[in-house]
């Protein structure tokens, strides 16, 4: 169960390779998380990482996890939920791919929209149940700023976060009342390995930043948050400038 103020005691990271989900799951386990899984395709990194949070105190546990699979979903999340109650699940996987390439290849662009949707979707729905059986608990799902209003340079991967962030805000609606809350978290550009070698929007930010974001937003049991949070007022403009003018920015 979830401590006083609201701290998760143990945590379920989905992309437990993920360079957002593991600064979160440093910064929650300074507080009180003390078991931690993380879930991921079985490789050396996720062993890693797994041995990284360890060092500071946790009991991690690995768990085979492929998002391209939701076939394979149900049990492999459901072996979690057999070992004891989860206080937060984040949903952290997903791939940027490349715009140029990915517009000529159909099925380069279907991967992009597979694994940020289509398997984002069946792992939320499958621990938002999980989580509503258990009768409390905190999904939390990485979109993104692209969400918003896809642009010319990431449109494939801005309309698979537009999608699972309709979604999200959806379930959200949907758990209310059940003791789930659900927080859709919408980052800007975030220096991690995914983004390497791609020049930097303004505002960018880091996943230590994204991570304490996510963690004021359990507290405050948000259901929306942004990072850095100047974003909503910046996007807030784009999203109602005319079709002319945006197409004419350099985005």
């Amino acid at each position: 169960m979830k401590d006083a103020f609201g701290a998760p005691q143990s945590l379920l990271i989905l992309g437990g390779t993920s360079e957002i989900g593991l600064a979160t799951a440093r910064r929650l386990i300074t507080r009180r998380t003390r078991t931690v899984f993380l879930a991921g395709r079985p490789c050396e990194q996720l062993e890693a990482a797994a041995e990284s949070l360890r060092t500071i105190g946790a009991l991690v546990t690995t768990v085979p996890f492929d998002a391209l699979d939701p076939a394979s979903h149900e049990v492999a999340l459901g072996k979690v939920f057999t070992e004891g109650d989860v206080d937060m699940v984040l949903l952290a996987f997903g791939v940027l791919g490349d715009q140029a390439r990915d517009e000529q290849d159909p099925l380069a662009a279907v991967h992009v929209t597979q694994v940020n949707y289509t398997g984002a979707v069946s792992a939320a729905l499958v621990s938002a149940a999980a989580l509503q059986a258990q009768g409390h608990g905190s999904l939390v799902v990485l979109s993104s700023v692209a969400a918003e209003r896809p642009r010319r340079a990431n449109f494939i991967y801005g309309s698979s976060k537009a999608g699972l962030d309709a979604f999200c805000q959806g379930l959200s609606d949907a758990m209310h009342g059940s003791g789930v809350h659900v927080m859709t978290v919408r980052p800007g550009f975030v220096h991690t390995r995914m983004t390497e070698g791609r020049p930097a929007t303004p505002l960018a930010s880091t996943p230590d930043e994204v991570a304490a974001a996510i963690e004021l937003g359990l507290r405050r049991r948000s259901t929306t948050i942004w990072v850095p949070g100047t974003l909503r007022l910046v996007m807030a403009a784009v999203r109602h400038l005319p079709r002319p003018v945006f197409r004419r920015l350099p985005v």
